[in-house]
């Protein structure tokens, strides 16, 4: 499988890089956290390290650890915009629970 973005996610990664970044791409990866186990974590990746899986879409790339790759592996990620309020948002077949107020996730692996 991969991880994808969805147009929009990748204009906003590309509107970012362009403003100066020294960036690849976008690096998305998972960390202990809330009552479900696990949350994102959304950095601009710096450089790709050896221990890296790297997919692309729409011409940007995401860099994704592979030990973090188990949890978020076939995931796509959107950029809404609501109001004041923009975020990424995540689409992943993985997770198999969530906390109620939608701060962590839990998978089988």
């Amino acid at each position: 499988m991969a991880v994808t973005l969805t147009e929009s996610a990748a204009k906003r990664v590309e509107d970012y890089l362009a403003k100066g970044s020294k960036g690849v791409g976008l690096r998305l990866g998972v960390k202990t956290a809330g009552c479900s186990g696990l949350a994102y974590d959304v950095d601009f990746a710096e450089e790709i390290g050896s221990n890296d899986e790297v997919f692309e879409s729409h011409g940007v790339k995401v860099v994704v650890d592979r030990e973090a790759l188990q949890h978020v592996d076939g995931t796509e990620i959107d950029f809404v915009q609501d109001g004041f309020n923009q975020q990424f948002t995540f689409n992943n077949p993985q997770v198999t629970g969530e906390c109620g107020c939608g701060e962590s996730f839990s998978t089988t692996a």
